[in-house]
């Protein structure tokens, strides 16, 4: 059974999702992507080959919740060392039949019966903080793990207070998510925390198809040579993203740019500032992968229907999808 993650960059078509996961990976301030689409169309095997792109981090050993320094665990680790090292960027699943307890920890069963002690079993919050947490079937979540999800992603903290426990921990994560239309909307609570929006279609084009299945059946059926080519590609992916964080603060953004995000946003009547910041911050991303030094309408016009799409309001009268209602602003606001 083979364990290694489908290659990213093996991954064929899909320009849009593979881009949007890119772009986070740069900076993980934009906020997460939500894949929506039908099934058997790459958006499982992205996440997972996202997990063997991502640069590693630097740790503190056995520290629950991936601290960068000792003075950053939490007291309740028990900490034996106080060593670091890289170790792989978490990505973490959650399922959806996970408990609260499960996603946000709890009371240390075993060491409360075996010594009388009560002591913080850490959750999935605690393993995917600096990381990414996965969702597949996102929008068939139930809605108290989401109201859970909202609190955490909004204070970048997971708070516990139960069973005579008061636990704080960090809980910062790149929240990616999965599903498929057909079987339910997300909430619009939760589809607003996720930074970019992404379709995934099945390729209609024959072509593209058969080379979809020459490289899954070569990933099955002559691993090594097909992990020796595309293992390549990917080091030149993970190179490009750790060039692009250390270009990011040095993106020029002029107030003409500002102007365009926030005319933009206005013309497509979007809901609060998230549009205009998260826009801004992955045009920036795109930018610096790029190679560009400044930041210019022609990252806006690739980065918009992503990051606009899923914060249009619904318009009864009008049958185009989203993403045609933003690229047909962005032709009428930016002129390009």
């Amino acid at each position: 059974m083979i364990k290694t993650p489908f290659p990213f960059s093996a991954i064929v078509g899909q320009k849009d999702m593979k881009q949007a996961m890119i772009l986070t990976a740069i900076d993980p301030g934009i906020g997460g992507v939500l894949v929506f689409g039908d099934r058997g169309t790459g958006k499982s095997t992205a996440v997972r080959a996202l997990a063997a792109l991502l640069p590693p981090i630097k740790a503190v050993l056995g520290c629950p919740i991936n601290a960068a320094a000792p003075s950053e665990c939490p007291d309740w680790a028990n900490l034996e060392t106080s060593k670091t090292g890289n170790k792989p960027t978490p990505v973490i699943d959650l399922p959806l039949g996970a408990t609260e307890d499960r996603v946000i920890g709890a009371l240390d069963i075993e060491r409360a019966l075996t010594r009388g002690e009560k002591a913080f079993e850490p959750g999935l919050l605690a393993r995917a903080n600096r990381g990414y947490l996965y969702i597949d079937e996102v929008n068939l979540l139930e809605d108290h793990i989401v109201d859970l999800l909202l609190d955490v992603a909004q204070s970048g903290e997971n708070v516990v207070e139960r069973e005579g426990l008061s636990i704080r921990h960090a809980a910062r994560f790149v929240l990616v998510g999965s599903g498929n239309p057909e079987e339910g909307e997300l909430r619009p609570q939760l589809l607003d925390r996720f930074g970019l929006s992404v379709e995934v279609r099945s390729p209609n084009d024959v072509s593209e198809r058969i080379e979809v299945i020459k490289r899954r059946d070569a990933f099955e059926t002559d691993f090594d040579n097909f992990l020796k080519i595309y293992s390549k590609k990917d080091a030149k992916i993970r190179s490009a993203i750790l060039k692009a964080r250390k270009a990011l603060p040095k993106i020029q953004t002029s107030d003409a740019i500002l102007h365009d995000c926030a005319e933009l946003c206005i013309a497509l009547g979007s809901d609060g500032l998230r549009g205009e910041l998260t826009l801004l911050r992955a045009a920036r991303a795109l930018a610096a992968y790029q190679k560009e030094e400044a930041l210019t309408r022609k990252h806006l016009k690739a980065i918009a229907p992503i990051a606009l799409s899923h914060r249009l309001r619904r318009d009864p009268l009008d049958e185009a999808g989203s993403a045609i209602r933003v690229a047909r602003t962005v032709e009428s606001v930016l002129g390009v």
